[in-house]
């Protein structure tokens, strides 16, 4: 079987990376990048030996798969090309900027037979399939997302850039669909907001408060999650997760503090993180989440296989996601509103 020719659209920050877990992946041929800016494509493409084009027409007939890593204004643009022309498509989070964009793609993809694949990197995390295989039901769940900001994916706000990525994630854990929601957020460098929050109740009875910023003085990216029997601690940033489960001997009725000698428990700490807390901690494997993500997109491609984050999975989040944005400047407008007529007195 030959390798699968492949093409990275936009290699900048991210799209370099996608270049080159290509060039190193068995069974694939990077055949080319496209950059809008011709020293950065020409850079790259020296890089991992490959040519190098300025405009992602000139490879539509020379590839059978590609990444597209542009901003996120571009992205339906470019996808709908591709796709159009029978070519698998794996596209950077969001997929899209809209809902009826997305749902156009998937319509495509499936009338082309070809794999859409949604850029959800944290679905690589080896604390989220864990969290998947425990069928864990978790109750409350809390998310904290924040980082300097970078000046790229300035034509979106901080839900498309960064809160998606956990809303994409407490989608896929519930399973349930969305009751009602809250979200508030502020503009602070750009046109669109940098910092928000969202309270999402699931019908299921799950809540989340999820908080997403793009204007912290240091980087965090943690998720917790509570059930009735157990709690997980992941921080990604660190690769590292723990997960705390109750024992049978954890309930009011089994231990009878009014009657219990703590004094005769010669570790209590051992016991309590031993007898009645069994922890065990997430092995994070040395493999790079993007290469698992790319390499699970190529096995696709030539398995004709559905995708792990599919085009529809990517279209909930993004449908999520707008109706957060949506709800922000709606609170936004009606604070601009309230000042205005504060200084009209």
């Amino acid at each position: 079987m030959s390798d699968l020719k492949v093409a990275v659209i936009g290699v900048g920050h991210l799209g370099k990376e996608h270049a080159r877990i290509y060039a190193e992946l068995p069974g694939v041929s990077l055949v080319g990048v496209v950059d809008i800016q011709p020293q950065q494509a020409e850079k790259i493409a020296q890089r991992y030996h490959t040519r190098y084009f300025s405009n992602y027409k000139e490879v539509i007939d020379q590839v059978e798969a590609v990444s597209i890593a542009v901003p996120t204004k571009s992205h339906y643009a470019i996808a709908k090309e591709f796709l159009q022309n029978g070519i698998h498509v794996m596209i950077e989070k969001p997929m899209t900027g809209t809902v009826q964009e997305a749902k156009d793609l998937i319509a495509m993809s499936k009338t082309k037979g070809v794999v859409l694949q949604a850029g959800y990197i944290e679905r690589f995390n080896p604390a989220i399939d864990a969290i998947k295989k425990l069928a864990i039901n978790p109750r409350f769940i809390e998310c904290h997302r924040l980082s300097p900001f970078t000046f790229r994916s300035a034509d979106i706000g901080v839900v498309l850039d960064l809160m998606i990525h956990d809303i994409d994630i407490i989608l896929h854990v519930t399973g349930s669909k969305i009751k009602k929601f809250d979200a508030v957020g502020v503009n602070v460098i750009s046109d669109k907001e940098d910092i928000a929050n969202v309270r999402i109740q699931f019908q299921n009875g799950c809540v989340a408060n999820v908080t997403a910023s793009r204007v912290s003085i240091t980087s965090m990216r943690k998720m917790r999650l509570f059930s009735e029997d157990s709690y997980i601690s992941i921080d990604y940033q660190k690769r590292d997760a723990l997960i705390y489960k109750k024992s049978s001997k954890l309930t009011l009725k089994a231990l009878n503090f009014s009657e219990m000698d703590v004094s005769t428990i010669a570790d209590l700490k051992s016991y309590v993180f031993g007898d009645l807390l069994k922890v065990e901690h997430i092995k994070m494997d040395d493999c790079e989440p993007l290469k698992k993500e790319l390499s699970s997109f190529v096995d696709c491609v030539v398995g004709r296989k559905e995708p792990v984050v599919s085009g529809e999975e990517g279209l909930k989040a993004i449908e999520v996601a707008n109706d957060i944005v949506c709800e922000i400047e709606k609170n936004l407008k009606l604070i601009h509103n309230a000042k205005s007529r504060e200084d009209k007195l």
